[in-house]
């Protein structure tokens, strides 16, 4: 395949349990365009390193022992041509292209570190996929991730504050808007949007990618669940934290919003840890779940990396 028809790599954007799952899913269905899963290990451990002769370094010995990028079987490159730089991202996009040699455009999930990937690679495109924080927390809890939604709408803010500081570095004609809500209450048309600027044809495929996954057909129930499954109280602490960035992407506030006192907090921050620990020991079994904390804690590598790779398997198993 030649330079120019290589096929583009676009890069979807969002935090966790905003639905770039199910958008994955849809884009995967389309004939044009092949979507392999989350890629955050591309960028996870690349920093920058002004001594490399392409200005950035890969922890790879980190990187190999990541769960996702061991899952997607990408390989390394040996002997002389051994690769530790944005080379080595370079290597990765040939594999993926490699391995959809039919696509136009792959797209990528991401949820993090927006600004490495928009300062190693200036010219980068995205979708940037947003949806409702009070749902986003919601839906957090049930994952493992957090106890409360206080808790739970901390990872969108810590995606979103990424996006702000670099959004307006990224050209208009490279970023697409695409919110949560209009997706799933108007699929059609947003995913003729989205080909739009894909500079792909619609295809009506990509509305039938539940026919072959594990996923539902897109669903409007799933919108503004919080206005049912959220006291109020949960709501205002929400908004307490979220609510300027949540007016910024178009979220009126439906309360007052709440910021708890010291002693409040303190009583959150220990039910957090309490859950994050009777989850860990449900999912993982007590033995494991303790056993990778105390080899963490004794910095005893092999087995650490070794009780690592268990509890990654418990866990792929779990995933839907």
């Amino acid at each position: 395949m030649s330079k120019e028809a290589k096929a583009r790599i676009v890069f979807v954007y969002g935090a966790l349990r905003s639905g770039t799952t199910a958008f994955r899913l849809m884009l995967d269905a389309h004939p044009q365009t092949v979507n392999p899963g989350e890629f955050d290990f591309l960028f996870d451990y690349l920093s920058r390193d002004p001594a490399h002769p392409t200005g950035w370094r890969v922890n790879v010995p980190a990187l190999t022992h990541d769960r996702i990028f061991r899952d997607k079987n990408l390989q390394l490159p040996t002997g002389p041509r051994a690769l530790d730089g944005l080379d080595l991202i370079e290597f990765f996009f040939e594999q993926i292209r490699g391995n959809a040699p039919a696509a136009t455009v792959i797209t990528l999930n991401v949820h993090r570190n927006a600004a490495r990937i928009v300062e190693a690679f200036p010219d980068a495109r995205f979708i940037h996929m947003v949806r409702d924080p009070r749902d986003v927390a919601r839906s957090s809890i049930p994952m493992g991730w957090a106890a409360h939604v206080y808790y739970g709408v901390d990872h969108w803010i810590e995606t979103e504050r990424d996006w702000e500081a670099v959004s307006t570095l990224i050209p208009p004609e490279s970023q697409f808007f695409l919110r949560y809500e209009a997706l799933f209450s108007a699929w059609e048309s947003e995913l003729k949007r989205v080909c739009d600027f894909l500079g792909i044809t619609w295809s009506t495929t990509m509305l039938s990618y539940h026919e072959h996954t594990s996923y539902a057909a897109p669903d409007p129930s799933l919108i503004e669940q919080w206005r049912h499954k959220c006291t109020m109280a949960d709501v205002a602490l929400v908004e307490g934290k979220a609510g300027a960035m949540m007016a910024a992407r178009g979220y009126a506030t439906a309360t007052t919003p709440h910021h708890p006192t010291l002693r409040q907090r303190m009583q959150l921050a220990i039910a957090q840890k309490l859950y994050l620990w009777r989850f860990g020991t449900r999912q993982f079994g007590a033995r494991l779940f303790w056993g990778e904390k105390i080899a963490r804690h004794l910095r005893l590598k092999r087995r650490h990396s070794l009780l690592v790779t268990r509890m990654a398997a418990i866990h792929k198993n779990s995933l839907k």
